[in-house]
């Protein structure tokens, strides 16, 4: 689960006239689909073969979570630790990336002879391009750094970054201007006063939060400012009913820990 959006007084930074939200990456589907950690229901997740999954499923976005090697290296893991997914133990911030690729991502299936490796930026980019967009959830990384590693496979348009504090937001404003950042509307939002005072205080280009906290009217507000509302469904027992409800507000995407099950949900209902 992601850490919420961290409440500060960092608007004074922002421009109050003419705002208009950067638009998210573009897509096929009317439905947003984002796989959360990758399609992780078979493979391990944030690992090439869950996001090679989402792809074959027809996902619109993998998420993925951006932290930093002692060695100043990219690489995508949710846990700062990498005890609970691999044979290892330590952080990664105290780990070379020559001894992250040592070690062995553990597999759902105890059968299987698979070999999974902690992934690179530069091979989770080498492997999305042109194929599905990027959720890049910023854990502990420099902007600038992830924004040049990002141009220089041409993906400027098939990124959006979520953000989970004040400086990664004020970093990305510096080094990529136009490039898309998610915020969680905060629990404590639940009408459209409480939302727009959010919108026009923060300036998110996406929102995200629980998809129970949205109603009907929130979501048409935010529509009316161009501004997406993609929030957080996943969950082991995640289903039909969920997404039933998530439609009935008139939500337009979802980040799911499901997302083969959801695409063929949102294809028996002509979403895709």
């Amino acid at each position: 689960m992601k850490l919420p959006f961290i409440i500060v007084t960092f608007a004074l930074l922002l421009p109050k006239d003419n705002w208009q939200p950067n638009p998210a990456p573009a897509s096929k589907h009317q439905f947003i689909v984002a796989a959360h950690r990758g399609d992780h229901v078979i493979y391990p997740e944030n690992t090439l073969a869950a996001y090679q999954e989402a792809i074959k499923n027809e996902a619109d976005y993998v998420e993925i979570d951006l932290r930093t090697t002692k060695d100043g290296e990219l690489v995508s893991m949710h846990d700062a630790n990498v005890g609970r997914m691999t044979n290892g133990k330590g952080l990664i911030k105290d780990l070379t990336l020559d001894e992250l690729e040592q070690l062995q991502v553990k597999s759902k299936d105890t059968a299987s002879n698979e070999t999974y490796r902690i992934p690179t930026f530069k091979q989770i980019l080498q492997l999305c391009k042109s194929k599905i967009n990027i959720y890049l959830d910023f854990k502990a990384a420099d902007p600038a750094a992830a924004y040049r590693m990002i141009k220089q496979y041409g993906m400027e348009k098939q990124v959006l970054v979520y953000i989970n504090s004040t400086n990664q937001f004020t970093g990305w404003r510096k080094a990529a201007p136009k490039m898309p950042l998610m915020l969680s509307l905060p629990d404590s939002v639940k009408n459209v006063a409480g939302m727009e005072s959010f919108i026009n205080k923060y300036h998110a280009d996406i929102l995200d939060g629980n998809y129970s906290q949205y109603t009907a009217g929130m979501v048409k507000f935010a529509a009316g400012k161009h501004i997406p509302v993609w929030p957080d469904i996943q969950s082991a027992g995640e289903g039909a009913a969920d997404w039933d409800k998530a439609l009935a507000v008139g939500l337009s995407g979802l980040q799911t820990d499901h997302p083969a099950a959801l695409v063929r949900y949102l294809k028996e209902k002509g979403l895709r």
